[in-house]
């Protein structure tokens, strides 16, 4: 078969990868197809050819499209939505394939258009999406970015290379990029958990973006402390830090399910540094929007309202780790499904079969 990935966000590729690597271990051909109308062209280029992976570049959706109606693969697999399905329904078959897990509604609404079929998580997301397209085609098969973490390929972060101590507690900090806590955290935070190693990997948009140059300030101050990493913008999965680190800081986020599909803690940031346009007299439009898709991450584990509460809170969780066990499990069943680690090798049989 020949199996083309619409990527058009760089992120989106630690979701592919585990998917692409079967393909390829099966005899298929494979190939990512990338926008540079969202990534930069010099760093990513660097990155395919280090992974040793057949991609092209596109401008735009259009573009794209005329690309897979040329090449007529046997499937094309969507991170998101696409205007140009019925001309790419005519040669190729669809599979969409969330690149998160997250709690806005785009994760279902996404679907308003059908494509031949979509993989699935979790069993309460299969039963919510399936009331509310009855007649499409859905399979719940995992979140198959997580595969490395449950079969064993993934090794971690080496915390010795980066010149920390892996005989510390690992805390891992992923704010998103909007709303955000992370201009919330003060300059100097690590000085603060100089106990422990303290990881911070950003969100691709926060390096990627003009309007938050001021996170980024705030992120190559932390960089200076000796107990510190910030990932660079090369640096792309956030699976290896999974893997290492002992708690997640983190605000509504898919990566609070990833975590604790891992049965280790997390911390929920309640308090976030707001655009103008949800400030003020707009603050309904932040509860309208953010209030119900945060409500979701209720029992998952501790909240806290300001940065004052994090050391109590860490400390607490890392002596308790028994403290909502059975919530994360229930979340685990609920958002993210197996974790067997062959979520991928269910997704590639399905396209084989069919």
């Amino acid at each position: 078969m020949k199996v083309l990935f619409d990527t058009v966000n760089v992120y989106y590729i630690p979701q592919y990868l585990p998917i692409c690597k079967k393909l390829l271990e099966n005899g298929h051909h494979v190939k990512f197809v990338c926008y540079k109308n969202k990534n930069n062209v010099d760093v990513f280029d660097s990155l395919f050819k280090s992974i040793e992976i057949d991609y092209q570049w596109v401008s735009n959706e259009q573009e794209a499209a005329q690309l897979y109606v040329k090449e007529k693969p046997h499937w094309v697999f969507f991170g998101n939505a696409f205007s140009y399905l019925d001309e790419v329904h005519k040669v190729s078959k669809t599979a969409q394939l969330g690149h998160g897990i997250g709690p806005k509604p785009s994760y279902y609404h996404k679907s308003k258009t059908p494509m031949t079929v979509r993989f699935m998580e979790g069993e309460l997301r299969l039963k919510n999406i399936k009331k509310l397209y009855p007649n499409d085609e859905f399979v719940q098969v995992g979140y198959s970015k997580l595969d490395p973490l449950f079969n064993n390929e993934e090794m971690g972060i080496d915390l010795v290379k980066l010149n920390l101590d892996p005989n510390k507690p690992t805390l891992l900090y992923a704010p998103t990029f909007n709303p955000s806590s992370l201009e919330c955290f003060p300059d100097d935070w690590p000085k603060h958990f100089s106990e422990y190693n303290v990881l911070i990997k950003p969100h691709t948009f926060t390096y990627t973006r003009e309007q938050y140059k001021k996170q980024r300030r705030k992120l190559a101050k932390w960089a200076t402390f000796d107990n510190a990493y910030v990932a660079s913008s090369d640096v792309l999965s956030l699976v290896p830090f999974l893997k290492t680190a002992d708690i997640l800081i983190s605000e509504a986020s898919s990566t609070l399910f990833e975590f604790v599909s891992l049965d280790k803690p997390v911390i929920v940031c309640d308090f976030f540094k707001l655009k103008w346009s949800y400030r003020g007299v707009f603050r309904y439009r932040f509860k309208k929007r953010f209030g119900k898709d945060n409500v979701l991450y209720r029992e998952i584990g501790t909240h806290i309202k300001s940065f004052n509460e994090l050391k109590p809170a860490v400390n607490e969780q890392l002596n308790h780790p028994e403290h909502y066990q059975s919530e994360r499990k229930r979340y685990t069943i609920e958002h993210v499904g197996p974790t067997d680690g062959n979520v991928s090798k269910r997704i590639v049989e399905y396209l084989e079969n069919n």
